[in-house]
């Protein structure tokens, strides 16, 4: 597997953005995506959540190996905001909040962040995610269902995250009907899985006040250097194909592998994995 940095920029116009970024599908750290006037920096903090919102019921999400017959990994347990907070920042806990809508829940949170959307207003401002985790939680190899450009911006702590190109999907064992692969990147043995030596992608590590980048379709890998917290924002897909495969994916694809899954059980999630190694060695003949 072969890793290149990932470049950082700050100060550019939305349309060189476009020019050498968003149309090329090429991954980028934006220093500046979120405007360093935003109150956030001043006024959010572990402490300020808990006085806000440390009472709410939230669901944790942990090791995701353990849902890989399945689209989206199921909850593992309940607690307080509050006491997620403070597990998080006692001890290292693959504990993750995932799509948390801490913005939802209070909205007057939303005021505090100013956006610098170099995409010209293709930004959708209004539909932030949160995502908290502990030092050493990591994501599944995934893209996401709906192909749109992330926009990932970190305010609390490091994250390492590794990006591929969409085209690299047999090579991740990905699996068929689903958005993620089979192997581990940073786990997996290269005997069990001989694909992965032939990835070519970016890492990029995000610190607080950095953005990263991530085209439409694009695989990524994300890790808890530290314990810390991001928001993800999005833009629609550029290119009609884009659109179409992303709506195919979230209103078809996932509901017809719930359906099999339900219907033929173990022999579905078989099927799938005979399926991604079968394209994978494919895949790796095309490289040799």
């Amino acid at each position: 597997m072969k890793l290149k940095p990932v470049d950082k920029i700050s100060g550019i116009a939305p349309n060189d953005f476009i020019r050498d970024y968003l149309k090329k599908g090429q991954p980028v750290i934006i220093k500046d995506f979120i405007s360093p006037k935003s109150a956030c920096w001043d006024k959010w903090s572990y402490d300020y959540f808990k006085e806000i919102a440390g009472s709410e019921v939230i669901s944790v999400y942990g090791k995701e190996e353990e849902s890989q017959d399945r689209a989206a990994s199921a909850p593992i347990g309940k607690m307080t905001f509050g006491e997620y907070l403070d597990l998080i920042q006692r001890e290292p806990t693959e504990l993750r909040l995932f799509l948390f809508d801490l913005l939802k829940l209070r909205p007057e949170l939303k005021k505090d962040v100013i956006y610098n959307d170099v995409t010209g207003g293709k930004v959708l401002q209004w539909l932030p995610y949160m995502f908290f985790g502990g030092e050493g939680s990591a994501t599944r190899n995934h893209f996401d269902i709906d192909m749109s450009h992330v926009f990932i911006s970190q305010f609390q702590g490091v994250k390492k995250i590794w990006v591929f190109p969409n085209s690299q999907s047999d090579l991740m064992y990905k699996l068929p009907y689903n958005f993620h692969g089979i192997a581990n990147l940073k786990t997996s043995s290269v005997d069990e899985y001989p694909a992965l030596k032939f990835l070519d992608g970016y890492e990029a590590e995000i610190h607080p006040g950095e953005t990263l980048y991530m085209p439409a379709g694009w695989w990524h890998y994300i890790q808890y250097a530290t314990e810390g917290y991001s928001i993800s924002v999005r833009a629609l897909p550029s290119s009609f194909s884009e659109k179409l495969k992303g709506a195919r994916n979230l209103f078809i694809t996932r509901y017809f592998d719930d359906t099999m899954r339900k219907i033929f059980k173990g022999r579905w999630f078989d099927y799938k994995i005979q399926m991604a190694k079968a394209r994978a060695n494919r895949a790796i003949k095309k490289y040799k």
